[in-house]
């Protein structure tokens, strides 16, 4: 399979679809979510997101689906071009799909020595090389802080400095050389792919797209609309948490005059959902995936 759903029942259940509902897939990858989706409509409409080609070359063929080439973050205008303003539900599984892992080209993957590429969107022109290769050494130490929670994010960062001015760093095994140093006996492969994913969320700028669509999410669902979001690491889980809480990404109540917290979201979650050992065992990549969902209301004026 090109890949497989996470948590895919508990999904469909969250959006509570409606028959002549109007749905976003932000993120269509494999296209198994968007399935289930359609799969539930009859005179509905079902708007797919995905910025690789690799993903819409994968498209499905229904009357009831309309798949978009463009990353999320710009899902209010395309929406509005598309003739849509209001949404019943959307969905979004953030993160590197099974497809993107599994092609060595990519660069995503400490498996395959192959370019240190990363983009989603072919077309971006910031590659991991071009971030490993240029970036200040205290910029890559943040990156690596933030991004990874990499614990010796410094030392990393002054080797990869150091390994570059002797020789350019430009495919995965070269980069994973470089830092051998850094990479500690036990639990090599988890700092490998701290590492990695650090650079794969810069490279396609992963947390300010994640923010532009939680933005707009508040402007572009129905009242009584669902939010439905997966994430994979702390930094992602933080900021759908508190912007489902609170309406902003601080985790700071928002209070009107009377002292009364005001949000445009419910969280319907009081915890994440997790997957079932039974699914991590048919796809581990459903280990680390925090599923919240949030139904929009209207703010007490």
């Amino acid at each position: 399979m090109y890949h497989n759903p996470v948590l895919l029942k508990e999904c469909i259940e969250g959006l509570d679809i409606q028959e002549n509902g109007i749905y976003v897939d932000a993120t269509f990858g494999g296209g198994g979510h968007t399935e289930e989706i359609v799969k539930k409509l009859n005179n509905g409409k079902l708007i797919a997101f995905d910025q690789d080609k690799d993903a819409i070359n994968n498209k499905q063929e229904s009357k009831n689906l309309k798949i978009i080439h463009a990353n999320f973050r710009y899902m209010r205008r395309i929406l509005t071009e598309q003739g849509f303003t209001k949404v019943d539900g959307i969905l979004a599984d953030l993160g590197v799909s099974s497809h993107q892992i599994d092609t060595p080209e990519r660069g995503f993957s400490t498996r395959f020595n192959a370019a240190l590429d990363m983009r989603m969107d072919s077309n971006s022109v910031i590659t991991a090389a071009e971030i490993v290769n240029t970036y200040p050494v205290a910029r890559l130490q943040k990156m690596f802080s933030a991004y990874g929670e990499v614990t010796n994010a410094a030392t990393l960062s002054r080797t990869i400095g150091d390994a570059r001015q002797h020789k350019k760093i430009n495919t995965t095994s070269e980069l994973i050389i470089a830092i051998e140093k850094c990479v500690p006996h036990h639990g090599a492969n988890k700092y490998l792919a701290q590492v990695f994913q650090s650079l794969r969320i810069e490279v396609n700028q992963e947390v300010d797209s994640l923010k532009d669509l939680l933005r707009e999410s508040k402007d572009v669902l129905k009242e009584g609309g669902k939010l439905v979001v997966i994430s994979y690491h702390s930094l992602e889980d933080r900021l759908v948490k508190n912007y489902m809480r609170y309406g902003n990404f601080e985790g700071i109540p928002d209070k009107d005059v009377y002292g009364r917290e005001r949000s445009p979201f419910k969280p319907l979650t009081k915890k994440p959902i997790e997957a079932s050992e039974g699914e991590i065992e048919q796809n581990s990549r459903s280990r680390s995936a925090k599923l919240r969902i949030a139904e929009r209301i209207a703010i007490a004026s």
